[in-house]
């Protein structure tokens, strides 16, 4: 498990082949810039099939009821944000303004219960 400073404490992150970035084997575009806290689990993946990968325990998806905790991280300034802030940001972070992949709204219901 790698470990990404974010604000001077460390960030538990997992996932296939995973750049400085964020970017995985999955999903490595150019604005493939984000990795998800998982609810189960507390750590972040790139993405689900990651996820699949790696994890011992099947994925879980963030009730609406915890849309406010902080499950984003930012793989460009290391930012994290609640998942309601993501998913408003219109596919840019609110702190850095690097873009995020617009293809990601296609799995959220993978992610959130939504």
């Amino acid at each position: 498990m790698a470990r990404l400073l974010n604000g001077g404490f460390a960030v538990p992150l997992c996932g296939v082949d995973v750049d400085e970035a964020t970017r995985c084997a999955h999903y490595h575009g150019p604005r493939d810039v984000i990795a998800i806290r998982f609810p189960c689990c507390s750590v972040y993946y790139p993405c689900h099939a990651c996820h699949a990968a790696l994890a011992d325990h099947p994925a879980e998806r963030w009730p609406t009821d915890r849309f406010e905790e902080h499950a984003i991280l930012c793989g460009a300034c290391r930012a994290t944000l609640s998942i309601r802030t993501y998913l408003a940001c219109g596919h840019t972070c609110p702190h850095c303004g690097a873009a995020f992949n617009p293809g990601c709204a296609r799995h959220h219901a993978r992610y959130f219960a939504v």
